[in-house]
């Protein structure tokens, strides 16, 4: 046998939000079905969306891949060594201050 213990279970914080009319049939509807208090409802969608923040939705995760496949075949081919040669002169030229060469004056 299990003893309700008011408190333990109890909100923290009893807080109104405005919500349209259809929003609240879904919240009413899913507490219905899952024969669960309308507050675990939101408080457990809030919880799973909170957990996406930042992830990728299925459509942006497909938009961004179509614009990798257009993108990869106009990368031209490039012998490893013009790379590897490149990557180094931009190295340098970061290290010795940038674009500036020695016959540059900074005014």
């Amino acid at each position: 046998m299990s003893v309700w213990q008011y408190g333990i279970s109890m909100a923290k914080a009893k807080v109104t939000f405005t919500l349209d009319e259809a929003t609240v049939n879904r919240v009413r509807d899913a507490a219905q079905r899952l024969a669960m208090p309308q507050s675990a409802i939101i408080r457990q969608a809030v919880e799973e969306y909170y957990e996406r923040i930042g992830k990728l939705s299925e459509q942006e995760r497909a938009r961004m891949l179509r614009a990798f496949d257009d993108l990869v075949p106009k990368i031209p081919a490039r012998p490893l060594r013009h790379v590897v040669r490149e990557m180094r002169d931009i190295r340098e030229a970061r290290r010795s201050g940038g674009r500036k060469s020695p016959k540059e004056k900074i005014t």
